[in-house]
Formats: C-alpha cells, sequence, structure tokens
C-alpha cells in the first residue's frame, strides 16, 4: 500500500479532467514498486502454468497494476475489498503475502485456502480482502452486503467492489446500485474497463458509452479515471472515499485500463491486433510511465535497479516456496466446508 509521505511531487493530469494528482516522490517509488511487484509475480504465474504447475483456470492482471495500486491509497485498517477471478494484483496490493498467493496458485498446503481454491477463491480478513469470485458480476452483490455491515455498525469503514466492464451489465449489479444508493451504503464501486469482456470488445458489447454514468438512475455519483495512471487513479479514490465516509452513499468509478495478455491462460487473445497491444504497451503503459516520472525526480537508475531487484527475490521465493510446499492431505477434503454458529 501506497503510504503518505513529504518530498518532492510528480504531477500526472488525468485523462479528460482538468485536475491534477499529486504524488510525492516517496509515495511515487511505493506505488512503482507495489506495481512492479504484481507485474513480476503474474509474469511468473505465467510461466508456472506454461510448467504444469498452475492447474485450472488463471486471469492475469498485468497491465491493469495501477488501478489497485492507486485506489490502495485511500484505504483505511477495516476497510474492505471484493472482486472478480483476475484478483491475484488484489491480493498483493492489500498486503498479502506473496508466498501463500502462490502456494494457493500451485494447489499447495501453504497457500491462503490450503491450497483448495486456488486462482479463483482466496480470502484474508486479516488484509480485508474478501475474495476474487468466479460467477461474472456476484462479488458486487457481496460486496454490497460488506458495504451494509459497515452502515449497521456505525463506522466509517468503506467497501470496495470492483468488477469489469463485461460483468457491468449483469442484472445483480444494478440491483446493487439500486439497495446501495437506497439505504446510502458506504460502497465505492469500480469498473475495471480493459476494453474486451473475455474475447468481445465493450463497443459491441454494451449500449451505454460512458460506464462512469452507468449508476446515474440511481443518482450515484461516477466518474471515468485514467487507470493507466496511479497518481489518476489516487486522486479519483480520495473523493470517492470521501464521499463514502461522510454518509452521502456510494460512489462508481469506471477505470480506463486495458490488460495485455489474453481473458485468461487459454486465450490466444486473436480478436485484436498485436499492434494495438504495443501501442498500449509503449504510450501508456503504468510502470513505464511512472519509472520516467521517478528519474524525472532525480531517481537514480540504479535506485530504480534496486526496486527492481528487491521484486525479483520476493516473487522468486514465493515460487520456490510454491513448488516446495506440500500438497494438501486429504483429510482437508472435510474441513473448512462448514461453520457453527455459537
Amino acid at each position: 500500500m501506497v503510504q503518505a509521505a513529504e518530498g518532492a511531487t510528480t504531477r500526472r493530469r488525468a485523462k479528460g479532467s482538468n485536475r491534477e494528482p499529486v504524488l510525492t516522490k516517496e509515495q511515487l517509488q511505493q506505488a512503482y514498486r507495489d506495481m512492479l511487484l504484481i507485474r513480476r509475480f503474474e509474469e511468473k504465474a505465467g510461466q508456472l502454468y506454461g510448467m504444469g504447475l498452475i492447474g485450472g483456470f488463471c486471469h492475469l492482471y498485468i497491465g491493469q497494476e495501477a488501478v489497485v495500486v492507486g485506489m490502495q491509497t485511500c484505504m483505511i485498517p477495516g476497510d474492505q475489498v471484493i472482486t472478480s477471478y483476475r484478483d491475484h494484483g488484489h491480493m498483493l496490493a492489500t498486503g498479502m503475502d506473496a508466498r501463500g498467493v502462490m502456494a494457493e496458485l500451485t494447489g499447495r498446503i501453504g497457500g491462503y485456502s490450503k491450497g483448495k481454491g486456488g486462482s479463483m477463491h482466496m480470502f484474508s480478513r486479516e488484509k480485508g480482502f474478501y475474495g476474487g469470485h468466479g460467477i461474472v458480476g456476484a462479488q458486487v452483490s457481496l460486496g454490497n452486503g460488506l458495504g451494509f455491515a459497515n452502515w449497521y455498525r456505525g463506522n466509517t469503514n468503506v467497501s470496495v467492489a470492483y468488477f469489469g466492464e463485461g460483468a457491468s451489465n449483469q442484472g445483480q449489479v444494478y440491483e446493487s446500485f439500486n439497495l446501495a444508493a437506497l439505504m446510502k451504503l458506504p460502497v465505492i464501486f469500480v469498473i475495471e474497463n480493459n476494453k474486451y469482456g473475455m474475447g468481445t470488445s465493450v463497443d459491441r458489447a454494451s449500449a451505454s458509452l460512458d460506464l462512469s454514468k452507468n449508476g446515474s438512475p440511481w443518482g450515484i455519483p461516477g466518474e471515468a479515471v485514467d487507470g493507466m495512471s496511479v497518481a489518476a487513479v489516487k486522486e479519483a479514490s480520495e473523493r470517492a472515499a470521501a464521499h463514502c465516509r461522510a454518509g452521502l452513499g456510494p460512489y462508481l468509478l469506471e477505470m480506463k485500463t486495458y490488460r495485455y495478455r489474453g481473458h485468461s491462460m487459454s486465450d490466444p487473445a486473436k480478436y485484436r491486433t498485436r499492434e494495438e497491444v504495443q501501442k498500449m504497451r509503449e504510450q501508456h503503459d503504468c510502470i513505464e510511465t511512472a519509472r520516467t516520472a521517478l528519474l524525472e525526480l532525480d531517481v537514480t537508475e540504479a535506485e530504480l535497479k534496486a526496486i527492481d531487484d528487491a521484486v525479483k527475490v520476493i516473487v522468486q521465493d514465493a515460487a520456490d516456496f510454491a513448488q516446495s510446499s506440500p500438497e494438501p492431505d486429504e483429510a482437508e477434503l472435510w474441513t473448512d466446508v462448514l461453520l457453527e454458529a455459537r
């Protein structure tokens, strides 16, 4: 998580906005490190999947790192995060241990769900992460439930419910909008618009051309955000969180982002051109943008390399741990199935 700090600032103008988000040099360094950790972790996960060490489904977050890292800057202890199956980046951004996440991907006992959940089913109440969910859009209703709990307890916490543009037209999403607006629940709805729902362009799947306005029938304020800029995300997240914590109800953020890989590991992504992907990498990559900004703030190449090297050590250690951790015993099939109320 990015922490507040004193120091020099960097300014990056949000796309379509006259506002100029501000990050201190220290904040930007931390954000750079956090985004790089997610990128390197996902690249390693892709390698392990190719080696047959990760089974089932695996949805990588490469390209979208600025969204979760920027959103975490507005979070306080007790806030909750819930998301879809493209969830590894969210886990790492909330501070979950890379070892536990990677071990779960490989189905080992050292994983967050003891190797029984895999890529899409990990949780950490300690870090306020309430899971990735495989049913499209289902997590939005659950995010509403988390917001309801905060409302009921009368605290100032918020829940952040992430979902993709492909899920944005699901019925339960609009039901959640209605209830959240009706009860003024402290929920930040985050649409991670990476332009493709599986293999279908959002332009071909959504009659709504501005997803940030999808909550307007219920009076939910929304805004479109440059999701490839961690600074722009940070600024928008702070506005959204302040709105919710003030008891004014939910807030909607459409993060305009992009995924470089296919929908899942089995997707060759033939529905878009290589030139399109390359253009995004070269002109809008969130990590390279942050790197350039840090160099402009007199951070040296040696310092950036040290961050990269430290991240690589964490990721390799996680991969080694995941491969050395034993598989769960057969008896684990009978655990964590039923929780008896007391």
